[in-house]
């Protein structure tokens, strides 16, 4: 009697685990802080799909009671979990700012059951004034966060341990994160999403949302020339001039040069424009040139000195300098600090 034949069938490799985000939310929410980052992680999933790859994300939004959480658009979203639930899971935890999450620092019972979520999560994020509720479990004490500008002077009164970073898009001290306003939150979540799944996947993520890919952490919440602008009594009377110098970054830039399209004396030219933009020449020059140096140190490779030359500091002493008096911080200190972490680098941490 023959023996059976045996018949073996290739093993399939096992599934990797999706790697879950929780959004925690506090009614009234900032709308995008929520949707912003879900758009990119969801978009993500969708890319991964499309290419047969299995979605590496599963997505949830929690808010202290699991159902209808407002917006502060007045639109409701639906929390499927509880923040408060003990037996709440997650890999990463992003904290969405909004009405509701600066007032829930005053709710202890609440904060105690983030503490206990934030301790058991290996990443953790706030987003926006998301930073308060964090802030509140006394886990970012002598740590570097940032948040949403118009909110420094009220953040600082609170928690005056926690260092706070005017100069920051985004900031990672540890297993803690922290991003600015509103809109930054997809520039932070397209960053961990590069950390994550790699550069290629969160590029086409980014041209799907068309979007950059990405403002960088050392970024400033908003551009040199539009907090000039913002400065300005009366941005259009050099609005030519300004567009101009954005675009000419040359170290030979002197009061003689900039007021001959003007056309006026150096002198006066001096005067007018600290009557209309509310900062001198030579400052606002230097403005531009920290805005444009911050990118070359955290998107490209190139030397300080390249640097330094391509954005018209005499120097790269003069540009050094610069940095310290404007960021309290060298061009070396600022490109380790912000420079973004290499795929496979996830954040992890002890409970």
């Amino acid at each position: 009697m023959q023996a059976p034949a045996i018949i073996c069938h290739a093993m399939k490799p096992a599934m990797q685990p999706r790697h879950r985000i929780v959004i925690a939310a506090f009614g009234p929410a900032q709308m995008l802080d929520i949707t912003g980052p879900l758009e990119v992680f969801a978009m993500a999933n969708t890319c991964c799909r499309s290419a047969g790859r299995p979605a590496p994300y599963e997505l949830v939004v929690a808010a202290p009671q699991a159902g209808p959480v407002m917006t502060t658009s007045g639109i409701a979203l639906l929390a499927s979990e509880s923040i408060v639930d003990p037996a709440l899971q997650a890999d990463t935890v992003l904290i969405a700012g909004g009405v509701g999450a600066r007032a829930a620092v005053r709710d202890s019972a609440l904060i105690g059951a983030l503490t206990a979520l934030c301790r058991r999560v290996p990443r953790v994020a706030s987003i926006c004034t998301g930073l308060f509720p964090l802030a509140a479990t006394g886990l970012l004490k002598q740590l570097r966060a940032t948040t949403h500008w118009s909110h420094f002077d009220e953040f600082a009164a609170l928690f005056p341990d926690v260092r706070l970073d005017p100069h920051a898009l985004f900031i990672n001290d540890g297993p803690w994160h922290s991003s600015a306003g509103i809109s930054a939150g997809i520039d932070y979540s397209l960053s961990i999403l590069e950390t994550d799944m790699g550069r290629q996947l969160a590029l086409e993520v980014a041209r799907n949302l068309v979007v950059f890919l990405k403002r960088p952490g050392g970024q400033a919440q908003f551009s040199a020339p539009l907090a000039a602008e913002a400065a300005a009594d009366d941005p259009h009377r050099f609005a030519a001039l300004t567009e101009w110098i954005q675009h000419s970054r040359s170290s030979d830039l002197s009061i003689d040069r900039l007021a001959e399209p003007v056309p006026m004396s150096p002198r006066n030219f001096a005067r007018r424009f600290v009557e209309a933009m509310n900062i001198a020449p030579a400052k606002y020059l230097e403005k531009m040139r920290i805005d444009a140096a911050r990118r070359g140190l955290t998107d490209g490779t190139d030397s300080v000195a390249r640097i330094a030359a391509r954005c018209g500091f005499a120097s790269a002493e003069a540009m050094r300098l610069a940095f310290r008096r404007h960021l309290d911080i060298g061009p070396h200190e600022f490109r380790a600090r912000f420079r973004t972490a290499g795929p496979g680098k996830r954040a992890a941490h002890a409970a």
